[in-house]
């Protein structure tokens, strides 16, 4: 009699977790808009922190410091969603942003400062706040679209900042 109980339960256990960890993962897409973010997040945090150590401009310095901070708590967020469902994140830059690193450290002065804001602050705010637009409307996982709709609205406030930057730096 006391097998009987057992026998049940295994079996329970058995069914279960398949459909546990298949309620973890997440379709293709979705994985690679947490991929795309994470990397948006890294590149926005190196270029930030490039650009404290090598900018002599207040304003700069205090907008990398504001996207330093801000990707990282993007970062901690992505990596927490794409952990939930088992996607494997960067961990660097992607080649696109190491070739824009790699021609920011070659500047200095009002050259850096001009390329840091267009580059890495309109250019790339830019292309991510259209990436996001686009997740939102398609993200199918709702834990991925409440990410993307979260994340969007700082993304955006990130470009105006950047825009406002750059015409003052020109």
């Amino acid at each position: 009699m006391k097998i009987f109980p057992l026998t049940i339960i295994s079996i329970a256990c058995a069914i279960g977790a398949p459909l546990a960890s298949a309620q973890s993962t997440i379709s293709k897409a979705d994985a690679d808009r947490l991929v795309a973010i994470a990397q948006a997040n890294i590149a926005e945090v190196a270029a930030g922190k490039m650009a404290v150590e090598k900018s002599s401009n207040a304003g700069i310095k205090q907008f990398a410091q504001t996207m330093i901070d801000d990707h990282s708590k993007g970062l901690a967020e992505t990596q927490k969603v794409a952990a939930a469902k088992s996607v494997t994140l960067p961990t660097e830059p992607d080649a696109a942003h190491q070739k824009m690193a790699a021609e920011l450290k070659q500047l200095s002065g009002a050259a850096f400062d001009k390329a840091y804001v267009s580059k890495a602050g309109v250019d790339d705010h830019a292309k991510v706040h259209a990436a996001l637009k686009n997740d939102i409307a398609n993200a199918k996982d709702a834990d991925v679209k409440a990410l993307v709709t979260k994340l969007e609205p700082i993304v955006a406030h990130h470009g105006e900042m950047a825009k406002k930057l750059n015409a003052a730096t020109k």
